[in-house]
């Protein structure tokens, strides 16, 4: 009786074709492993990128409020002006900061950009006078410092920039009475550290 004998060709073929499959499996491991940890340093290079872009891009209200024209000045030089109230802890007037400063920088040298802080009681009778009760609140003067318009709000650059043109060339304000997203204010009777806020409210005329 004619007995199987195992080829010893044959088995060797076999465990070259295992090896061959096991260190193909290994390799499209690895690189498969490879792959990923690109992909997850490239996600935290572009994190890290706008983060650093958006801290960079960030505008300090009380950086650009010490930067803008003191009010006296600005009711003197014969230019007109545009009174800001604001107050740090403001989100609307914090979304508008960038904007801010990007038109002051291209209006500075015909518009006063003046800046007041709500929680500073110096300015509490600029706050009766102009009857402030939401901000931003922006007040727009002529070259004599006369009231011209309020707006009040968080506004479209588009609108606050139409505004300042004519504003600098002396013609009707095309928004006149814009509003938009504020944060309440109620100024106190008399001079106080203390001032009631809340945020989100609309301002009703």
């Amino acid at each position: 009786m004619a007995t199987n004998k195992p080829d010893p060709k044959a088995a060797s073929l076999q465990k070259t074709d295992s090896s061959s499959n096991s260190g193909f499996e290994n390799s499209f491991a690895t690189r498969l492993r490879n792959f990923s940890i690109v992909l997850v340093a490239l996600a935290l290079s572009v994190a890290i990128f706008l983060g650093l872009r958006e801290k960079t891009t960030s505008v300090n209200l009380s950086q650009l409020a010490e930067a803008s024209t003191p009010l006296e000045v600005a009711l003197s030089n014969g230019k007109p002006t545009l009174i800001e109230f604001y107050a740090n802890w403001c989100t609307s007037c914090m979304a508008m900061a960038p904007e801010i400063e990007q038109l002051e920088k291209q209006y500075a040298d015909k518009v006063n950009f003046t800046m007041l802080n709500v929680d500073n009681s110096k300015w509490l009778p600029e706050l009766l006078k102009y009857r402030v009760d939401g901000i931003p609140h922006f007040v727009f003067l002529d070259k004599m410092g006369e009231v011209i318009a309020q707006s009040i709000g968080e506004i479209p650059r588009s609108v606050l920039e139409a505004n300042l043109k004519a504003l600098v060339a002396g013609t009707p304000l095309p928004y006149a009475q814009a509003t938009g997203h504020t944060s309440a204010f109620q100024p106190p009777l008399a001079p106080t550290t203390a001032s009631p806020r809340s945020h989100g409210s609309q301002v009703v005329n």
